[in-house]
């Protein structure tokens, strides 16, 4: 074969970034090995010696059997420990696409590392032990997964060779963490069951799972469609150094964060907002017409403007948002906890700003993705913080734009990084906490609201009069499928039936009307929250009883739509297993529904708390 072809073809191989993450000992570090093993990408001296450290280390169960995990485990803490501390990356290609794997640990206190080896990954595998099934630090990883904006998740139910090749085994754990991963922003799952120590499902198909019809993990990875992932509409171009090698040329070197940019463009230059064309694109090889992410150019200007190392070139007509106050999810990666007004220095498109902890909003239980009031973030914890720089920076919402919607907290003093965060959006200066409390709480907020109530000339009382009820938000909450739909139609209609002012509305008449302009993400759910507490305000001071299902809502969530709804009450009925640490529902109702006994229920509450009079009932 001509090596000038072969490499040409090679060079133009689509490359696919994967990492392996899930519980400890769950056989992620085995799986890569296996994975080398069974596509022949193994020398015969690492074969050989392979072969050696398996027995010398006797981490098999059968004499000569070879421990693939070792072929990772390169540190010596590691394979003493059998545990992957470090990430360990491997590149490796096959016919189709080239690949850069990221083994990152299993261990609760190296959860840094996995979400480091996460950042660039187009695509994750969460390994699960079918003898175990899904762990806490499944769901952790797999949350992380989702917040980094990973869109592809394999699932890889692993050592089912343990568990005699289980059919029903593997069903059952893929319907709990399905249920999980529901709460989660990942459009494409896919799960396997495997044996990574037999290889198989990896390489080649198991002939003993035979139920199993769906592609092996090497096909998954060869045909996996990336091509959409990247955002290639908003040009986002960080400055890194100005390449002036001689007094005839001068450039802005840099990696293409987004967008496609061309020679004629018209482009901004941030601070600055100075405008200018692109004159020229540079590269080693040659100049190009056209340059998209994540190729690293020097793009020469037409007009003389004063760039330096940390701006960013857009397009004129596509600015990102500039502010030195907004709100991100930080995954906390330090033993010093992070603290309400605590300094450190943050990392962002490629220069450091120094920044300040505002305020933290809550932070995020892994186990029920419920949120919780909180003072402080520790090791390993993610929550909501709300950051001040010194300066104004140029960013765009993580889900939109990775590289330009993340940022690295650094410690000032020791230099290490102690945090992750996916920027969301911006915050006015008026909303920030003060010394004493948060000026931006909800019920300032309602006060104010209140306050500049634009009424009409029809009054409270009025209403009353005429509708025979007041206003009342009723909430029916459960977990997904609990029933609460059903109950809420139901509900309504009864109502209706007595003449009183009853509306339904479903999940999807807000997510694809309200909510239409915001996604799936887990941090797009507190802005549905707080559409529906704004919505609840005004249809219950229409006179309505406002009925609306929402599921997994938690504390946080339901304080956050009664002050959102105030000064109307609003009446919660739970369904199924409670999520609730602080409140009480009204009325809970468990997994045997009853339609007909629940609204005998909430009429004879409405009644006690005289919504309606005993006389419409």
């Amino acid at each position: 074969m001509n090596i000038d072809k072969f490499l040409d073809s090679h060079e133009k191989k689509d490359l696919l970034r994967f990492l392996t993450s899930g519980s400890v000992d769950d056989g992620k570090s085995t799986l890569i090995g296996r994975l080398l093993y069974d596509s022949k990408l193994i020398f015969e001296d690492q074969l050989s010696t392979l072969k050696n450290d398996s027995d010398k280390m006797g981490t098999t169960q059968d004499s000569g059997e070879i421990d693939y995990a070792l072929l990772l485990d390169g540190l010596k803490a590691e394979r003493e420990q059998g545990i992957t501390i470090d990430v360990a990356y491997r590149y490796f290609a096959t016919p189709k696409r080239k690949f850069i794997i990221a083994d990152t640990p299993g261990h609760e206190q190296y959860t840094r590392n996995m979400a480091t080896g996460a950042s660039t990954a187009n695509l994750a595998i969460v390994l699960i032990d079918a003898r175990h099934g899904v762990m806490t630090q499944t769901k952790r990883h797999s949350f992380i997964n989702s917040l980094l904006g990973i869109k592809h998740l394999i699932v890889g139910i692993n050592k089912m060779d343990l568990v005699d090749y289980s059919k029903e085994i593997f069903f059952d754990i893929k319907q709990q963490f399905s249920d999980f991963l529901d709460s989660v922003d990942i459009p494409d799952v896919r799960f396997i069951p495997m044996s990574a120590l037999k290889g198989d499902n990896v390489v080649d198909r198991s002939k003993i799972m035979d139920w199993y019809e769906g592609d092996t993990l090497i096909e998954t990875l060869e045909n996996v469609n990336i091509t959409n992932d990247r955002n290639y509409v908003d040009f986002r171009f960080p400055v890194q150094y100005v390449n002036r090698p001689n007094l005839d040329f001068r450039g802005f070197a840099g990696t293409i964060a987004s967008g496609i940019v061309k020679v004629g463009d018209k482009v901004k230059a941030l601070p600055s907002m100075k405008e200018s064309k692109i004159k020229e694109i540079v590269t080693a090889d040659g100049n190009l017409d056209e340059a998209f992410p994540p190729m690293a150019v020097t793009l020469v200007l037409e007009d003389e403007i004063d760039i330096s190392s940390g701006d960013m070139i857009v397009h004129t007509n596509n600015v990102p948002k500039v502010s030195n106050h907004f709100e991100a999810i930080v995954v906390w990666m330090n033993e010093d906890v992070a603290k309400q007004s605590a300094k450190y220095i943050i990392r962002h498109a490629g220069q450091n700003i120094n920044a300040r902890v505002d305020a933290i909003k809550y932070k995020i239980d892994v186990n029920t993705l419920s949120k919780h009031v909180a003072e402080s973030l520790e090791l390993n914890e993610i929550g909501r913080v709300v950051v001040s720089t010194s300066k104004p920076i140029f960013y765009d919402h993580y889900s939109k734009n990775r590289e330009t919607g993340s940022i690295i907290f650094i410690d000032p003093v020791s230099n290490t990084t102690v945090g992750a965060g996916m920027i969301l959006e911006g915050v006015s200066p008026d909303n920030l906490p003060g010394e004493d409390r948060e000026i931006n709480s909800l019920q300032d907020h309602v006060e104010k609201r209140e306050l500049l109530w634009d009424s009409g000339l029809v009054s409270e009382k009025e209403r009353i009069i005429r509708n025979r009820h007041k206003g009342k938000t009723i909430l029916i909450t459960g977990a997904k499928n609990a029933g609460q739909h059903n109950v809420a139609r139901n509900l309504e209609k009864e109502l209706f039936k007595l003449n009183i002012n009853s509306y339904y509305l479903g999940k999807r008449n807000i997510t694809e009307g309200l909510d239409a302009d915001i996604g799936d993400a887990f941090w797009d759910h507190d802005e549905h929250i707080r559409r529906v507490g704004e919505l609840s305000r005004i249809l219950t001071d229409a006179g309505l009883i406002f009925i609306t299902p929402i599921e997994d809502i938690d504390d946080y969530d339901l304080e956050k739509i009664k002050v959102l709804t105030s000064p109307y009450e609003s009446l919660v009925i739970n369904i199924g297993q409670s999520k609730f640490e602080k409140f009480e529902p009204d009325i809970i109702v468990g997994d045997s529904v009853d339609i007909a006994k629940i609204i005998n229920s909430v009429l004879k509450l409405l009644s006690d708390k005289q919504v309606i009079p005993d006389y419409v009932i």
